[in-house]
């Protein structure tokens, strides 16, 4: 089993009324690339900044590699932060930008300079020791903000939203170069994002947060497919969220009929909520239809059309290359292993 490389035990921040970190605990491993997932004010960003040491708990431990930091002051701790303000010095170029950390800790010439052109080959720069930063693109700038952060060889890199400042094109293409970095160096990455895409895109592990608390935590596959609760399966992707009663095992009904389902475990009966992702709803003609509706509307979103389907009250979004014409009937049919059963919870509970 992989080692454990920072350990949360009851950490708990509260500014004014607002409580931030809840009783929050957490494992996170050596060498994985770890994103923390959540909207605005969940308390992603604080708890970046208290394994950095820039905030201290209020209570709880922060345990690195075994020995407790509560105590130890940023520049003691093994870790490095690229925030999304990347805070590199125009008045220096390249190199200097890269090589500051290390001339601060006094390292010899001949090892600053070696150090250096290695992480600038990592990050794909090398020959652009001597260019101004004003010079660099916003996409060369994050590169060079994460050189300068991984040449003092920390343990583990916390990133800060790096992305959010990128155009959609470059994000896309730096969410594989960060992946590319965190292989290569084989060192812990702790990514802060609200932006689902990234979170699926890049990471071994993620864990969705709202209000301090974890919702839930797994690998993107499982987080995406297996939703522990309506706040997990609304955050991560659309779905279509319908409430239903569980019969008995691989038996549901919602959207009042009866469907086959391949969950179980359950009470009989049980009051339950039902995911369904827009993607996994098939088009059929309404005579060939489970169901059948009135399209509401169709918007074009580039790889499929987005549509709403009116039925007995109900709106449906389904995902489709196939087109359909507003105000026409159609059929959907959902078949068992596109059905995911969730316990009838709050948002806000700890799954």
């Amino acid at each position: 089993m992989t080692e454990n490389i920072i350990e949360l035990r009851g950490v708990n921040k509260v500014y004014g009324d607002n409580i931030v970190l809840d009783n929050f605990n957490l494992d996170i491993k050596k060498n994985e690339f770890l994103t923390l997932l959540g909207p605005s004010g969940c308390g992603k960003t604080t708890m970046l900044k208290i394994i950095a040491g820039f905030e201290h708990a209020d209570k709880g431990s922060v345990i690195f590699e075994g020995k407790e930091i509560n105590n130890l002051p940023p520049n003691e701790r093994h870790v490095n932060t690229v925030f999304q303000k990347y805070s590199l010095f125009p008045h220096m170029n390249v190199y200097e930008n890269v090589a500051f950390g290390l001339k601060i800790k006094k390292v010899p010439k001949d090892e600053i300079d070696r150090k250096v052109k290695e992480v600038l080959k990592l990050v794909a720069l090398e020959g652009f020791e001597n260019r101004d930063i004003d010079s660099l693109s916003g996409g060369q700038q994050q590169r060079i903000a994460i050189a300068r952060a991984v040449v003092n060889e920390p343990k583990v890199l916390l990133l800060d939203e790096p992305l959010a400042a990128l155009d959609l094109k470059l994000r896309q293409e730096m969410q594989v170069e960060l992946k590319r970095i965190q292989k290569k160096l084989g060192i812990t990455f702790i990514f802060v994002t609200h932006d689902q895409e990234e979170a699926l895109s890049m990471s071994d592990t993620i864990i969705v947060l709202n209000k301090g608390k974890i919702q839930q935590m797994g690998n993107p596959v499982d987080i995406y497919n297996e939703p522990k609760n309506s706040f997990v399966a609304k955050f991560i992707g659309e779905s279509n969220i319908l409430p239903g009663i569980m019969l008995e095992d691989f038996k549901v009904i919602f959207a009042d009929r009866e469907f086959e389902c391949v969950d179980k475990g359950f009470e009989k009966n049980e009051n339950i909520e039902v995911v369904i992702r827009p993607e996994d709803i098939k088009m059929v003609k309404p005579s060939e239809g489970m169901i059948v509706g009135k399209v509401k509307s169709v918007i074009f979103r580039g790889v499929h059309y987005e549509i709403e389907l009116e039925e007995n009250g109900r709106t449906w979004l389904l995902h489709n290359t196939q087109y359909a014409e507003v105000g026409t009937e159609l059929g959907i049919n959902i078949y068992p292993e596109d059905i995911h059963i969730m316990k009838k919870v709050g948002d806000d509970d700890v799954k």
